[in-house]
């Protein structure tokens, strides 16, 4: 699905946003590090059936161009809301996004009414990624190896996927290099895995078993310290839930809107 979208000024730059319109409590999506906000794709248009849907691309991502000057994801997501004068909102974050939607509620709880968190990764939370990983990912960029990148990422991403996993590898062609280009100039948001006892609000959160196994560990742990927080656990999801099953994705976007709107 492609939209036009238009520019949102944020601190220090500007990044492509998309807004459908409509009446009625906004469902806000927020993309993973893993893709840009065409990750949403397969399940926009039913969506934009129900709700007003906004989504975005991250600095760097996407239509968003690179940073140039220090910000947060958490800063963006304020501003976005700002810009489309948003003042409660249903927010649906997969993994670099389900983290911007756990410090977007903890910062200021009253303006997110609901959470829906996919294989989502959280600040603070220790180790999410192993020190081999990161070694293998900084030996290939230093040769410039995209198809090496793209291959590794999808082996500890994408294990749920059946080659050739056009789609995935599409996304993660795209967002690759966002990985370096916003490196010095994102700043990290405040420690949040400590905080999930505070939140208070209907939140559901699907792990994919097929998953990175960090990512598994970090997403049980964050079911079990969120109150009240519903786990769903899907065995042939990864790290691509949109694209796996996004008929569970749009599932869990109506319970957790029925019980907020």
């Amino acid at each position: 699905m492609s939209r036009m979208g238009h520019m949102v000024q944020v601190k220090g730059g500007e990044i492509w946003a998309d807004d459908s319109g409509g009446d009625g409590l906004p469902v806000v999506l927020l993309h993973p590090g893993v893709g840009d906000a065409r990750v949403w794709d397969p399940v926009v248009p039913d969506l934009v059936e129900l709700h007003r849907v906004i989504r975005y691309d991250a600095r760097g991502f996407g239509r968003s161009p690179n940073p140039t000057a220090s910000y947060t994801q958490a800063e963006d997501l304020r501003a976005v809301l700002d810009h489309f004068d948003v003042r409660r909102a249903v927010l649906v974050g997969t993994s670099m996004g389900g983290a911007t939607a756990v410090n977007g509620a903890l910062n200021e709880p009253g303006r997110v009414a609901g959470l829906v968190l996919l294989v989502p990764g959280v600040t603070g939370y220790p180790d999410l990624e192993s020190p081999e990983l990161t070694a293998q990912i900084g030996e290939l960029a230093q040769a410039g190896d995209m198809d090496g990148l793209v291959e590794l990422s999808l082996r500890t991403w994408g294990a749920a996927g059946t080659p050739p996993d056009t789609e995935a590898e599409t996304l993660l062609r795209g967002a690759i290099p966002a990985w370096f280009t916003t490196y010095g100039h994102q700043a990290e948001d405040p420690p949040a895995f400590p905080r999930l006892g505070e939140l208070s609000l209907p939140c559901s959160l699907l792990l994919g078993e097929k998953d990175y196994p960090r990512t598994v560990s970090c997403n049980e742990a964050m079911a079990a310290a969120i109150p009240g927080c519903r786990l769903v656990r899907l065995p042939d999801c990864d790290h691509f839930p949109t694209l796996r099953a996004p008929g569970t994705v749009q599932e869990l976007v109506s319970e957790v809107y029925t019980q907020v709107a």
